[in-house]
């Protein structure tokens, strides 16, 4: 479809779902439930088309002209250029026209509505042009049978005239009117989930749009000063960039025996072990040593607060700090309940194909599994992100947080068979003391280490151990250490 044939929406993300925007001179339909932003929308594409030099027209039977400016006003909108007709207009008209009739007014009421409306398209000549809503002239029709009738002329009317028409309509509870979506060029539906905590959230399906390969599915939205925003859903098979294969390392030699020299490119890698073990540490080596070697990395961060995180590298000698400041290191603070996952997936996609990033750090899963409405949408989402950034050769680092401290641990999600590589952490008992064991249980591509090594964060470092043969239980989540306390890393 040529550019001159396609009516862009102006709402970000939308025109990328609907493959650059409408399909010119047709008409559309736009359902959902009152509030979830038909309006905002609305205005948006007419905006959009006064800014391509394009006439539009806003009818408006519903709301006044002093609400829509209210909205507009809301998000920093001059309406100069929109043309917008409202019902009291309309009615004033109609009341004069009543006067010179034998009829009651409800007869003719509906016929002399849409002539009325008829004669302001004739009159302005739109390219674009908006109906708020249909469910005023559902109201005032007596039978379905002559609303179904009147919609028809309606179509017919609009369809010898160049312009691209979206019907707003409010009667979405049941599905909305069937005939008209069958005979609507395109279906667009915005939904608004209520959650027990939290602000909701709004999804974009696209039901029906003839002749366009678009994406299918929900995708999250949220409208902002500005307008409506709109995040697609990630397919991962459309995206994909060049880069080299190799290993990348944690500069620690210890480390990285254990998973076979290093962590390859465009792989994943998970670490799993109850909290307080070292997981967001060792995630944090991981983006150091990356960052040092001159790599953009973007750790996002769903429990921890940035300050905590810096403080806390400060105290293992790792320096963050200057390298969040050179920019190497972008940290993202991801508030799960205002953050829709939509979202959170598109700021990974807009870093990793602007900025170039290397490496990403998810901590922790547990965060991220609060954002969603259901542990098996993570799962499918999570995969289609890992295979997203397997595609642009990002490593990929996650931790996740077993419930309990020893013993049998129980994982909120399992997402094992996702990770290329599964990296486990304990505790053990030794002599009296908490000590901290390494192991690495799976990784799919090379060799990797079957030994367990002892773990320590201090002020110089962290520090891995020679392998300990002479542990027992460590997949029971209670290991025991049955060899010399010479083979333990000393204190300092």
């Amino acid at each position: 479809m040529s550019p001159s044939e396609v009516s862009p929406t102006g709402i970000e993300g939308l025109d990328e779902i609907l493959r650059g925007g409408l399909p010119a001179r047709r008409l559309y339909l736009l359902k959902g439930s009152p509030g979830v932003g038909k309006t905002t929308v609305a205005l948006q594409y007419l905006l959009e088309g006064i800014r391509l030099g394009e006439k539009a027209l806003y009818i408006t039977l519903s709301e006044t002209q002093d609400e829509i400016s209210a909205v507009a006003r809301s998000h920093g909108w001059d309406l100069e250029g929109l043309d917008i007709f409202e019902l009291s207009a309309l009615e004033h008209q109609l009341a004069q026209e009543s006067q010179n009739t034998v009829f009651h007014p409800s007869e003719i009421e509906l016929n002399k509505t849409t002539d009325i409306l008829l004669a302001r398209i004739d009159a302005v000549k739109p390219k674009r042009l908006v109906i708020d809503s249909l469910s005023e002239l559902r109201l005032l029709s007596d039978t379905a049978l002559r609303y179904r009738r009147q919609m028809l002329s309606l179509k017919q009317f609009l369809s010898v005239r160049d312009v691209t028409v979206v019907l707003l309509d409010d009667h979405a509870q049941d599905g909305g009117d069937l005939h008209v979506q069958s005979i609507a060029h395109g279906v667009l539906t915005i939904e608004q989930i209520e959650s027990d905590y939290g602000a909701e959230r709004r999804r974009v399906k696209i039901n029906k749009l003839r002749g366009v390969n678009f994406v299918g599915g929900f995708h999250d939205s949220v409208i902002v000063e500005g307008g409506m925003r709109v995040f697609p859903r990630l397919v991962a098979s459309e995206h994909s960039g060049p880069y080299e294969p190799g290993i990348v390392s944690t500069d620690i030699a210890e480390l990285d025996a254990l998973v076979g020299g290093g962590l390859d490119r465009a792989t994943s890698c998970l670490l799993l072990g109850p909290a307080g073990t070292g997981k967001s540490t060792i995630a944090l080596q991981f983006a150091v040593a990356t960052a040092q070697r001159g790599e953009q990395v973007l750790m996002c961060l769903f429990e921890e607060n940035v300050k905590t995180l810096l403080a806390r590298g400060e105290s293992v000698n790792m320096p963050i700090r200057e390298l969040v400041e050179s920019g190497k290191i972008e940290l993202m603070q991801v508030d799960p309940v205002e953050l829709a996952p939509g979202e959170f997936v598109h700021r990974v996609r807009e870093r990793v194909q602007k900025t170039q990033v290397r490496m990403l750090v998810i901590d922790s899963l547990n965060g991220y599994l609060q954002a969603m409405p259901d542990v098996k949408f993570l799962n499918i989402q999570l995969h289609e992100l890992l295979a997203f950034l397997g595609h642009y050769g990002v490593v990929t680092i996650m931790t996740v947080a077993q419930h309990g401290i020893v013993g049998q641990m129980n994982t909120p999600i399992d997402l094992t068979y996702l990770a290329d590589t599964v990296m486990l952490l304990r505790y053990f008992e030794q002599d009296g003391r908490i000590r901290k064991a390494i192991s690495v249980v799976k990784k799919r591509m090379g060799l990797h280490e079957d030994t367990i090594r002892e773990l320590k964060m201090s002020p110089a470092g962290i520090r891995v151990g020679i392998p300990l043969a002479n542990f027992h239980g460590v997949l029971t989540g209670t290991p025991v250490f049955q060899g010399k306390a010479a083979d333990m890393l000393p204190e300092t």
